[in-house]
């Protein structure tokens, strides 16, 4: 018998409204998914040559979304965005007509060459914290958008200066239709494992965020986006489709594993932002 991979293809629909003084009002944005089968018996996978000749989908990386405090070092400013430019940022990307996507749509476009939504983009959250949820979530909602939430499991319900999601926000995103992720147990740089972080920092997490979702866990991001090329490999074997790292160059052998993306930093405008997302992802053709 044939099996069928599912793909939902947003189509977004933006419209916006004038107020009563003639100044642009928000963009509402709605969502229709439709299911599209790929005969994954009958179709060949592509290969990493054809991968890597696609035209890259831009996706973006956030981490915290807060405001800048006193003990904040200059590196971490590039993980910090206000909220306030969050949302300025969320909303240049539904006025410019971007429709988010998920890793499994990612995914069957790279492999099987599925459809994708005009202008797609990939919306991404590292290390669980709180703010995603109750800002980021929030604002991808307003404009009709999904998010990649990779979970950074010894941190879940942990209370403190940075609060981090519980089991029931985590589960509220994946029962929404937003994708729960892989980030390791407590962020340990992929390039140092040792034979026993496979079950640590891979399985006992995959597991877990398993048991919290309902849902098979199949997406990892590389913590500090670093990756070592001798055990890409391994990714496959523990049950990952494919992991995301940051803005270095593709692994030719394992570009499903090497998917690129790039931070969004708190000093950006939203014009700065779409300026980047174009120099950095249009640069090859389908």
């Amino acid at each position: 018998m044939r099996t069928f991979l599912l793909l939902g293809a947003a189509t977004l629909f933006l419209a916006s409204c004038q107020s009563s003084d003639g100044a642009k009002g928000k963009t509402a944005a709605k969502v229709a998914t439709e299911e599209i089968k790929i005969d994954s018996v009958n179709t060949k996978p592509a290969d990493n040559k054809t991968i890597l000749a696609k035209r890259e989908v831009p996706v973006l990386c956030y981490h915290q979304i807060r405001n800048n405090i006193a003990s904040d070092s200059k590196r971490a400013h590039d993980d910090i965005i206000a909220p306030d430019k969050f949302k300025q940022h969320m909303k240049m990307l539904a006025d410019s007509g971007y429709h988010s996507i998920l890793p499994d749509q990612l995914y069957n476009y790279l492999v099987y060459g599925a459809k994708l939504p005009e202008k797609p983009i990939m919306i991404t959250f590292d290390d669980t914290d709180e703010d995603q949820f109750t800002i980021g979530n929030t604002t991808l909602k307003k404009y009709g958008f999904k998010g990649v939430y990779f979970i950074m499991t010894v941190s879940i319900g942990k209370k403190g200066r940075i609060s981090y999601m519980t089991k029931e926000q985590i589960k509220q995103l994946a029962d929404e239709g937003n994708t729960i992720a892989s980030h390791t147990y407590d962020h340990k740089n992929f390039a140092q494992f040792t034979d026993a972080d496979w079950t640590t920092q891979i399985d006992e997490p995959t597991k877990k965020l398993a048991q919290i979702t309902g849902k098979k866990i199949e997406y990892f991001a590389f913590p500090y986006g670093v990756f070592k090329s001798s055990t890409l490999h391994k990714l496959k074997e523990h049950g990952f489709k494919a992991a995301f790292i940051l803005s270095t160059a593709r692994d030719e052998k394992y570009p499903l594993y090497t998917i690129r993306r790039i931070i969004d930093p708190g000093r950006y405008t939203a014009k700065n932002l779409y300026y980047s997302i174009n120099k950095s992802f249009n640069k090859t053709k389908s």
